[in-house]
């Protein structure tokens, strides 16, 4: 047996836990099952039972998301935009945050086994969790900014008409014209890389940032990082959610 090696182990790649039919099971799959598994117990408890007369708990609730709704309206200076993307970018921002939040809960990252499961050989290869945050792997934040890039997409589309979109891109009045159109096209397609390596880049700096803090100041240091790492999570999530609508916005304007 290989001896064992003491320090601070950081993984980019999320680990496998199993295998499905052929499909890897990794750790931040199941983290993001978890997510969702807590946001449809909550959506259920809060749905439940609502009141004509509303209590305090309600009351702010109705008051968060009317001002969000009223937002959104404002910014699509629209209430039929703002009722059809409402549900997309409050269920982003829910599904980021509360992913970004249960990074600290006790268990995501500390629970798990010595070894790689998938591994042929008996070697012990290390630490594997069997949960960890979802945001720290690259496939969830691409797959998210692909989703949120094919919605703003999508949107100007049905909103001007194919024609009037693709001329945002496609220009021949003249040779700057052109010029700016291929610009666009190209900033257009970079929303996802930028989509993607922000939110990633941020929760996985600072989860390793919480680990090297840990390590060398494991008794005070820890719990102010992890205070701001939940108010960067948060910012995160409303960053994601804002350029989502920002964008939609820039889509289903006319070109001019």
């Amino acid at each position: 047996m290989p001896p064992m090696e003491s320090g601070i182990h950081v993984a980019l790649a999320p680990e496998t836990i199993t295998t499905i039919f052929g499909l890897p099971i990794t750790n931040t799959l199941l983290t993001s099952w978890a997510v969702i598994l807590v946001l449809f117990v909550i959506a259920i408890v809060i749905g439940r039972n609502p009141k004509l007369i509303p209590g305090r708990f309600q009351l702010l609730l109705e008051w968060l998301f009317g001002f969000v709704y009223d937002y959104i309206a404002e910014t699509l200076e629209s209430r039929e935009y703002a009722r059809c993307f409402f549900p997309y970018l409050v269920t982003i921002f829910l599904f980021v945050f509360t992913s970004n939040l249960l990074e600290f809960t006790p268990g995501i990252g500390s629970v798990g086994f010595f070894g790689d499961p998938s591994a042929s050989s008996g070697h012990a290869t290390g630490f594997t969790p069997l949960l960890r945050s979802v945001n720290t792997d690259l496939n969830v934040t691409l797959m998210l900014a692909i989703l949120s890039f094919l919605v703003i997409e999508i949107s100007g589309i049905l909103a001007i008409g194919a024609w009037k979109y693709a001329g945002k891109f496609i220009n021949f009045r003249g040779p700057i014209a052109f010029f700016v159109g291929i610009v666009e096209f190209f900033s257009e397609i970079a929303r996802i890389v930028s989509f993607s390596f922000r939110l990633f880049g941020n929760i996985f700096a600072g989860e390793v940032l919480i680990l090297v803090v840990t390590y060398f100041l494991p008794v005070v240091a820890p719990v102010p990082i992890m205070a701001f790492e939940v108010f960067v999570g948060f910012v995160q999530a409303a960053i994601f959610a804002l350029l989502t609508l920002f964008f939609i916005k820039l889509a289903i304007a006319e070109p001019h």
